[in-house]
């Protein structure tokens, strides 16, 4: 990341610290921590002061640190994380309140508590609200995840044929990903035939058959941000109901794609593929249309009915509506998109779906 965006970055940040009535602000979280310096290591804090973002960690994290960090004051500690902050808080001028979220431990949360020399505040979101508008080289990093998916999702094809496991196949998918430069967002869901019907279905020693049907759910994840993808097909001649599903379903992600526009209420989204399914008189899916996604794979804002408010330009979230029948069959199709002012930008299109 340029000096120039990481400053707007940290801007944003220090002015949602002082709207929730704080000084600084410790985050614990590692993909919060990323986000607020650029190291993807473990056992790290990085703490934003008014002047400066430190990042804590370890003498086994420094070099790393030195190297992906070039904008933080970087300080290896020796001693426990939570007595290292007090220490490096109590030599700053000015810190009465910090922040830091609820879901930290409550050891870590003890630990301060008893070191700190200022008042803690539980503010919640002042990052994830940060990071729900991705900036271009966020975008980007999204972008290049999905390239790399898109390569490794066609050389797995080609390796498909009747006989491989599910287990078997999901290591292909797993090291086509690797060999393409990328890391596994998530643990790869593949599943054969009616075992699909199962949305978060964990692959087994089924083999595929031929006239079988495959569903894939995969990420990539690169530079610290993720992709995620379900492709549906089938090996051979797919039987009647199958078909039928299949282009109901991508009838629905298509409806949903097109009402998806920064100021349009998020929960009509979520309508616009459910009702195409309803009209087709199928089963109509139990989880949510979507989701954000950028350091992780669920992120603001979540894509469903009961969602509250409206799209931004800016949010990246994943359109993946599906149907399934128990015992039968399971389709599910998912995309990430980006959010502009007049629509969205698919930034998988270039993974094959039909």
């Amino acid at each position: 990341m340029d000096k120039h965006a990481y400053k707007t970055r940290i801007k944003g940040i220090r002015a949602a610290i002082a709207r929730a009535g704080a000084d600084c602000l410790i985050a614990a979280k590692p993909v919060n921590v990323t986000y607020l310096t650029g190291f993807t290591g473990k056992d790290s804090w990085a703490i934003v002061l008014p002047r400066a973002v430190v990042l804590v960690t370890d003498s086994r994290y420094t070099e790393q640190a030195v190297s992906q960090c070039p904008f933080c004051k970087i300080v290896e500690r020796t001693a426990a994380m939570g007595s290292t902050v007090a220490e490096l808080l109590r030599k700053q001028r000015g810190i009465k309140t910090a922040a830091v979220k609820k879901t930290i431990s409550l050891a870590n949360f003890q630990s301060l508590k008893k070191n700190l020399s200022c008042r803690l505040k539980v503010a919640e979101d002042i990052v994830e609200s940060a990071r729900r508008k991705k900036d271009p080289v966020e975008v980007a990093s999204v972008r290049a995840a999905a390239k790399i998916a898109a390569r490794a999702f066609e050389r797995v094809l080609r390796q498909v044929k009747p006989g491989l496991t599910e287990n078997i196949l999901a290591g292909i998918v797993d090291f086509e990903i690797r060999k393409a430069g990328g890391a596994n967002s998530f643990e790869t869901i593949v599943a054969f035939g009616p075992n699909a019907s199962r949305p978060h279905h964990q692959p087994t020693s089924r083999k595929l058959r031929k006239n079988d049907t495959v569903l894939i759910d995969f990420g990539v994840r690169l530079d610290g941000y993720c992709c995620d993808l379900t492709r549906c097909f089938s090996v051979g001649t797919p039987r009647g109901l199958y078909g039928k599903v299949y282009a109901v379903v991508k009838q629905a992600q298509a409806a949903a794609i097109r009402m998806v526009k920064a100021g349009v209420e998020i929960s009509q989204v979520d309508t616009a593929a459910r009702e195409i399914i309803k009209k087709a008189d199928l089963p109509v899916y139990g989880h949510g249309t979507g989701h954000g996604l950028g350091l992780e794979v669920h992120e603001l804002p979540a894509v469903s009915g009961k969602a509250k408010g409206k799209l931004q330009a800016g949010d990246v979230i994943t359109i993946e509506p599906g149907v399934y029948i128990p015992g039968r069959l399971g389709v599910r199709i998912e995309d990430d998109c980006l959010v502009t002012k007049n629509g969205c930008v698919v930034l998988t299109a270039n993974c094959p779906k039909d």
